[in-house]
C-alpha cells in the first residue's frame, strides 16, 4: 500500500495519483471559486453599505457609557441641534436640579432697538432623550463617500463569504488528511472561529468605546476640538481595530498547536512570558493602528490569553505524566 492510500477512508478504493500540475490546477480552481464568492459578496455588501456604516458608527454612541454622567446642554437653531456639550454649574448656574441635568435652549433672533440680538429660551428636555456625547463624522472630498463604502464592503465581504472560501479551500487541502486528522482539524477550526468572534465582539462592545473615549479625552487634554472627525479615518480605524483583534485572538491557537506538536513546553512558555508582552504590543501596532491606545487595548487581552495557554499546557503535561500516554496532534 502506498503512502497516499493511508489518507483514504476505510473501504475506499485508491484513485489515480495526481501530478504536480494537476494539484496546481486544483489550487487555481479553489482560488478562482473563492474569488468569485468574495466578489459576489462584495456586490451585495456595496448595496447595503449604508447599513454597514451604521453598524460601525454604533460604538460612537457608547463612548460615555462607562463613566459617570455629567451636566450637558443642547442648542436648537431652527431644525438643527448643536450638542450636547458637557458643562459645569459654574458656567451655567441655571441648569435644572440633579447630578446630570440636560438643558435644551432654543436659539432665536430678535430686534432690540436697531441692533439684532440673539435670544436663548430654555425648553423642556424630552423624556428619554439621548444626551450622550455626539461625534460628528464628515467627508471632505467628493469621492470620499464611495471609498468609505468600498472600504467597509471589502471587510464585510471577506466575513460574509468566509463559509464559501473556507469550503473551497478545504476541498483542496482536506483530501491530504486522514479521517482522524480531519476530525482534529475541524475541532481546531471551530475553536479558531470562536476566538475570532470573541475578539470581534469584545472589541465592538467594550474595547472600541473605551479607545474612542480615551482618544476624545486626550484630544481635550491637548486643547483640540474632538467632536468632528473625518469619516474615512474613523471607518479605517474601526475596521482595522475590529478585524485586527479578531486575528490577534488566533494567537492561542498558534501557541497551543506548538505545544501539541511538542515544539514548546510549559516551562518554555513561562520563561518567555516577558517576551510575549513585547510581541503583544508589536501585534497591536501591526494588526490594528500604530498608536498607544489600540496597542494597549490589544496587548492586555493577548497577554491574558497567553496566560491561559500556559495553564492549559500545564494541564496537558500533567495529564500526560499521569496517564503515560502521548498526546495526539
Amino acid at each position: 500500500m502506498s503512502d497516499e492510500d493511508e489518507f483514504l477512508p476505510e473501504g475506499a478504493e485508491p484513485g489515480p495519483k495526481k501530478s504536480f500540475w494537476a494539484h496546481l490546477n486544483d489550487l487555481r480552481t479553489a482560488l478562482v471559486r473563492s474569488s468569485i464568492a468574495i466578489g459576489i459578496a462584495l456586490v451585495v455588501c456595496l448595496l447595503i453599505s449604508p447599513k454597514l456604516v451604521a453598524i460601525l458608527e454604533y460604538p460612537l454612541g457608547r463612548i460615555d457609557r462607562f463613566e459617570k454622567p455629567k451636566p450637558t446642554i443642547t442648542f436648537k437653531v431652527g431644525d438643527n441641534e448643536l450638542g450636547p456639550y458637557v458643562v459645569t454649574r459654574e458656567q451655567f448656574p441655571g441648569l435644572p436640579p440633579g447630578d446630570a441635568p440636560h438643558a435644551v435652549y432654543q436659539v432665536g433672533l430678535t430686534q432690540v432697538g436697531k441692533e439684532p440680538t440673539l435670544t436663548l429660551k430654555l425648553l423642556e428636555a424630552t423624556p428619554g432623550e439621548d444626551t450622550s456625547m455626539k461625534i460628528r463624522l464628515h467627508n471632505f472630498a467628493p469621492a470620499e463617500a464611495f471609498f468609505i463604502a468600498f472600504h467597509v464592503s471589502i471587510y464585510a465581504a471577506l466575513i460574509v463569504a468566509s463559509p464559501f472560501w473556507v469550503f473551497f479551500m478545504g476541498q483542496f487541502f482536506l483530501p491530504a488528511l486522514r479521517i482522524k486528522e480531519r476530525q482534529v482539524f475541524f475541532t481546531w477550526l471551530g475553536w479558531s472561529v470562536v476566538l475570532f468572534l470573541s475578539g470581534v465582539l469584545l472589541t465592538y462592545f467594550i474595547l472600541l468605546p473605551l479607545a474612542l473615549r480615551a482618544s476624545v479625552e486626550y484630544s481635550d487634554l491637548l486643547g483640540f476640538n474632538a467632536l468632528d472627525w473625518r469619516a474615512d479615518d474613523y471607518i479605517s480605524f474601526v475596521s482595522k481595530f475590529i478585524f485586527g483583534m479578531g486575528l490577534g485572538f488566533q494567537f492561542p491557537i498558534v501557541v497551543l498547536l506548538l505545544v501539541k506538536l511538542g515544539m514548546v513546553t510549559h516551562k518554555q512558555l513561562s520563561h518567555y512570558r516577558r517576551h510575549v508582552i513585547v510581541v503583544s504590543f508589536i501585534l497591536g501596532a501591526v494588526l490594528t493602528t500604530p498608536e498607544v491606545i489600540t496597542q494597549v487595548a490589544m496587548a492586555i487581552p493577548l497577554c491574558l490569553l497567553y496566560e491561559a495557554c500556559i495553564w492549559i499546557s500545564w494541564f496537558w503535561e500533567r495529564k500526560k505524566r499521569r496517564t503515560g500516554e502521548i498526546i495526539d496532534v
